[in-house]
């Protein structure tokens, strides 16, 4: 199985007026993300309001997306569920629909123990034939596994990688304690943290931010990775420092949807109870895109 890497936007799921999933809308933000030389990307996170969706919405969701990138892209589809059993039943629907990794959340509000986190890790990836990333959230999930449980997690035959959405601190440890797993990727799922996570060791970066500037993301990475560039690197991450500050200022998905809208693509509202942005937020967002040169300045006016 191979291992995720690189610069992996988490697709939000554009709507239309009704809430209806807009299809032409999700496959017009993943020609975007393509034609800016992104190469993976995360369909049905939580970016994408998976959590307001039905189990056939996702389906459908990640079956779309599957096949409007087929043989352009990669895809990594989120499939984790409360239950083990439809865990296991949505990942090999993303399998099937072809998919070449499954992002499996880690399990929360019933929570178990370090061994019962273990054992459904190992259960959902031996009834599956992709590779299965984990996905650490603790902000969101109040779940925090140590490095020493990924250490261990990441030895079972079949899990391949982890969005580690927490602190450097965390990220750094659990570097040092997989860097023998050459099976084995940390991808940062904060942005502020692509730069110190790529320059000692990471593999990449799963994110929201990655939707609007996908070119300069690919961008960074290179200059980090394949060029040795450290210097420029950094006065890339610096210029787009404020979009990351801002993505957050306001409720996700809304924020990025407006980021899009911004940029003449489809966003939407997003499915209740979570909320639209705001006004000032969305002429906030033009502004910084336009700081960061994305959009040109008689867009904004």
């Amino acid at each position: 199985m191979t291992k995720p890497t690189g610069m992996i936007p988490a697709l939000p799921t554009p709507m239309n007026a009704d809430n209806t999933i807009n299809y032409e809308g999700i496959g017009a933000v993943l020609d975007h993300l393509l034609e800016n030389g992104i190469d993976t990307v995360l369909v049905g996170g939580s970016t994408g309001e998976y959590s307001l969706m039905s189990v056939e919405e996702r389906k459908e969701v990640i079956q779309y997306v599957c096949e409007k990138v087929k043989g352009r892209a990669k895809v990594m589809a989120g499939t984790g569920c409360h239950r083990t059993e439809d865990t296991i039943n949505l990942t090999k629907f993303a399998s099937d629909a072809g998919a070449e990794w499954a992002l499996v959340i880690s399990p929360y509000y019933m929570q178990t123990s370090e061994q019962g986190i273990i054992d459904y890790y190992k259960t959902v990836a031996e009834n599956a034939d992709i590779g299965i990333v984990i996905y650490h959230y603790p902000e969101a999930t109040n779940v925090e596994l140590s490095p020493e449980l990924i250490q261990k997690i990441s030895q079972i035959y079949g899990v391949v990688g982890i969005k580690n959405t927490i602190d450097q601190q965390h990220t750094s440890k659990l570097l040092t304690l997989t860097k023998e797993n050459h099976n084995f990727s940390v991808l940062t799922g904060l942005e502020h943290l692509i730069v110190p996570t790529l320059a000692i060791g990471g593999q990449g970066s799963i994110g929201v931010v990655h939707n609007l500037v996908p070119a300069e993301m690919v961008r960074l990475y290179n200059l980090i990775v394949n060029e040795n560039n450290i210097n420029e690197a950094i006065n890339l991450n610096q210029k787009l420092m404020p979009l990351y500050d801002a993505i957050e200022e306001e409720v996700i998905p809304g924020t990025v949807k407006a980021g899009l809208e911004a940029l003449g693509l489809p966003g939407g509202n997003s499915r209740s109870p979570l909320v639209p942005a705001s006004d000032a937020y969305r002429q906030k967002i033009k502004k910084l895109l336009t700081d960061a040169d994305v959009l040109q300045t008689e867009e904004v006016k």
